[in-house]
């Protein structure tokens, strides 16, 4: 996995522990860019003490049931390791930077070292690192058939030429991030085994969105 600068191929490639942002309904997925806005002081601290070190933040929601509110909800189990590869200052005391994901990684404790923000021990999954993906296992007909429904149900338009350019790998994680589903549905996407299930998880979620009639002219992809 060659990310910015960096390259992660093993587990030895990666610290660890890592700080974490615990933040409802945001996805970064490997290979993936996330743009963050960030202005709350312990997290302007942790983006301080990542930018001085590795770069590596790990992305995390609170846990299903979890408001979100408050100093320390409890974590899901799984999040994604991203890099810091683009950062500017604003100049009111916030920073805009972007996450290039790096690998999903499981929870397997919390430590304490004394900073504002929270830092946990990891695992990451290997499979991340190594690249290895069925690209052919997507059924990307189905996948841009009920992507093309769900834009016309809300009135939204895409890039047709940029989305036919994409593998099948960018495709599906790219439309996962953007998809406007909530917490519970993103945790899905992200904790799906392979590439070809989170294809499947999507292309489910979106249909029965698409059924339920919650399509809302309003929505944008991101």
């Amino acid at each position: 996995m060659h990310v910015g600068n960096a390259r992660y191929v093993k587990r030895e490639d990666l610290p660890e522990t890592v700080p974490v942002f615990p933040l409802s309904g945001a996805l970064l997925l490997p290979n993936g860019q996330l743009p963050l806005n960030i202005f709350e002081p312990r997290y302007l601290a942790m983006f301080d003490a990542a930018l001085s070190g590795n770069r590596l933040i790990g992305m995390i929601q609170p846990a299903l049931g979890e408001s979100g509110e408050g100093s320390r909800p409890a974590l899901s189990p799984v999040g994604c390791i991203g890099r810091i590869t683009s950062f500017a200052e604003t100049g009111d005391g916030r920073y805009i930077v972007s996450l290039s994901g790096v690998c999903r990684f499981r929870v397997m404790e919390e430590v304490g070292e004394g900073h504002p923000f929270r830092t946990v021990r990891f695992m990451p999954f290997l499979s991340d690192l190594s690249g290895e993906e069925d690209e052919s296992a997507v059924d990307r007909q189905q996948l841009l058939r009920v992507f093309r429904a769900y834009l016309d149900a809300n009135k939204l338009e895409a890039d047709w030429e940029a989305v036919e350019r994409a593998g099948n790998r960018t495709l599906v994680n790219s439309l996962s991030m953007m998809s406007p589903f909530g917490p519970a549905e993103k945790q899905a996407l992200l904790e799906a085994p392979d590439l070809k299930t989170r294809a499947e998880t999507l292309i489910a979620i979106t249909e029965i969105d698409l059924a339920r009639g919650f399509g809302d002219s309003d929505t944008i992809l991101q």
